[in-house]
């Protein structure tokens, strides 16, 4: 493994100015690298195949036996470290990793290809503003078997540190894409059905909206079916979901709460949507192998 032979001591060291923009999220000046820290996320990019450009190690920390060869190692004086990664209680360990990129096109070419055989489940987050919200989203999209996550002009970066450390690794693994209005409404186009998660049938309809009577009454999860092709929209975790994504939605569904609560957290709602999908779809699965089970005998 390619080391540095001297403890890098200054703040002005070019790798360290890198490694602070990417945990600053600038790209610019990162060269569009993704900084993680920590040993669980670097064995998850590890995991999942991503290549590191650099590891940083505070002088303070011992050198993990697990560790990739022929990756650029740089020891750190521990001020320098501290005075670049995120993290409130470091745990001594740093890397620059080239982020996996993907598009829309490479997403359903991918489902729909003869070996993958499932209808695709896409979740799409508009306008989620709270890191650890879409960081959990991304983390239930992997849990319950999404295609995909798409999200809308201004939901935070996926690769936010706090929604970073929030998908535990699988944002490493899971499609997120960066979408247009105009993208969402054409997965009617690919064969999916948009399913907008709202409170209740009074968001789904609201009175002051001009349009309201173009706008679906909402249904309860339990009387959906999500084993076909589908997109599943968790909105904004205060305004919830625009009016214009209500009314291209071919349904508005709701998770029923006896609890005296308004709403649900947008990383709960989601989840137990994606759940309910995972569910449904496992169920049918089931029923069709027992069915051809009785057929064949």
């Amino acid at each position: 493994m390619p080391a540095s032979t001297t403890l890098v001591t200054s703040r002005a060291n070019a790798r360290v100015k890198q490694l602070r923009a990417a945990f600053a999220g600038n790209a610019r000046l990162s060269g569009g690298l993704v900084a993680i820290e920590g040993e669980t996320l670097l064995q998850e990019a590890l995991r999942s195949g991503l290549p590191l450009k650099a590891i940083f190690l505070s002088e303070r920390a011992v050198q993990p036996a697990w560790l990739p060869r022929g990756v650029e190692l740089l020891p750190l004086a521990e001020e320098v470290f501290l005075s670049a990664v995120d993290t409130q209680h470091p745990q001594g360990i740093a890397a620059l990793l080239v982020p996996p990129i993907w598009d829309l096109e490479s997403i359903f070419s991918s489902a729909c290809s003869p070996a993958t055989r499932a209808a695709p489940l896409v979740l799409i987050a508009a306008g989620l503003q709270d890191p650890g919200n879409l960081g959990t989203l991304i983390r239930s999209a992997e849990a319950f078997g999404a295609t995909a996550v798409l999200t809308t002009p201004g939901t935070v970066s996926q690769w936010n540190q706090k929604a970073l450390r929030a998908s535990a690794g699988s944002v490493f693994r899971v499609p997120v894409v960066q979408t247009a209005p105009a993208d969402i409404a054409a997965l009617k186009s690919r064969g999916l059905r948009l399913f907008a998660a709202v409170a209740s049938t009074t968001e789904s309809n609201p009175e002051s909206n001009a349009e309201s009577n173009s706008i679906p009454a909402a249904l309860p999860v339990s009387s959906v079916n999500f084993t076909q092709s589908c997109a599943l929209i968790v909105g904004n975790e205060g305004s919830g979901l625009t009016p214009e994504l209500l009314q291209i939605s071919d349904a508005c569904v709701t998770i029923p709460m006896p609890g005296r609560v308004e709403s649900l957290n947008a990383a709960v709602a989601g989840s137990l949507l994606l759940y309910e999908a995972s569910r449904q779809r496992e169920a049918s699965r089931q029923r069709n192998a027992s069915q051809l089970t009785t057929d064949n005998s």
